[in-house]
């Protein structure tokens, strides 16, 4: 079955330590409204095109790893970029499907330019965003305020040349780990937000296709910022699953952009 034929049926992947996001996923804050949602223009129909939100919430201060507000919203963003034949099918299958991501890209890797062809046109529609996330996935950590800027200069630089954009304001910290003292480089680069996650599909090693479903069935939810990783296969044989899912689950697939404001 072709992924347009999903579009009858009633997504994905974490550089973070499993513990840190057991911790996030069961915790929780009490909701505020957030946007009601709105049609997105489209002249196909296809089976994950998502309702965007009417109106967007203002940009981020400090660290996310939810959406704030009610809604159905699911952000699932997708770190690295290790295969290029993984980055490829994502490009697929947003282009078959209607499927939101944002990607966050380790810009050392090939997989960005060798699939820029395919990338570009869902870009610049918006229906792919992409951030940064750092140029050799190094701990942030443990560099000195000159290498972060580094990491976080090359990837931006990379992006705006290769696909005309601005990845800024947010990042995603390899590890998921960040300080004080990366997040004033960062910000001096205008990168403010740093984005982790409120659930993973586990996949940045290999893992079975069974266990990222688990996963999946378990941190696919709305108003819940997802990770997945474009390294390892077994994730594109499972996206029909996935799409699955988030049509049962009448999630609204967004970017960080359709769901917030850029900054002034």
């Amino acid at each position: 079955m072709t992924l347009l034929a999903l579009g009858t049926v009633e997504v994905l992947t974490a550089c973070g330590k499993s513990s840190a996001e057991e911790a996030v996923a069961n915790t929780s804050s009490a909701p505020t409204n957030g946007p009601t949602a709105t049609a997105a223009p489209s002249t196909a129909n296809l089976p994950l095109q998502s309702a965007l939100p009417a109106t967007k919430r203002p940009t981020p201060t400090g660290q996310i790893d939810r959406l704030p507000g009610r809604g159905r919203f699911l952000s699932l963003t997708v770190d690295d970029g290790a295969s290029s034949e993984v980055v490829g099918a994502y490009a697929d299958f947003a282009r078959e499907t209607g499927a939101r991501f944002t990607f966050f890209v380790t810009g050392q890797y090939d997989s960005w330019r060798d699939n820029r062809k395919a990338l570009l046109p869902l870009v610049e529609s918006g229906q792919i965003q992409l951030s940064n996330h750092s140029w050799s996935h190094p701990d942030l950590t443990t560099l000195s305020a000159k290498s972060v800027a580094d990491e976080l200069g090359r990837t931006g630089k990379f992006l705006r040349n290769q696909f005309g954009v601005e990845a800024a304001p947010y990042f995603r910290p390899p590890f998921g780990n960040h300080n004080a003292a990366v997040d004033a480089v960062a910000a001096d680069a205008g990168y403010t937000v740093p984005v982790l996650w409120y659930g993973s599909l586990s996949d940045s090693g290999e893992i079975t296709e069974k266990y990222l479903l688990q996963v999946a069935r378990q941190y696919l939810r709305a108003q819940r910022i997802v990770i997945g990783h474009a390294n390892h296969a077994p994730v594109t044989r499972v996206f029909g699953e996935l799409a699955e899912i988030i049509q049962r689950r009448r999630l609204q697939m967004v970017t960080l952009d359709d769901y917030f404001a850029r900054p002034a």
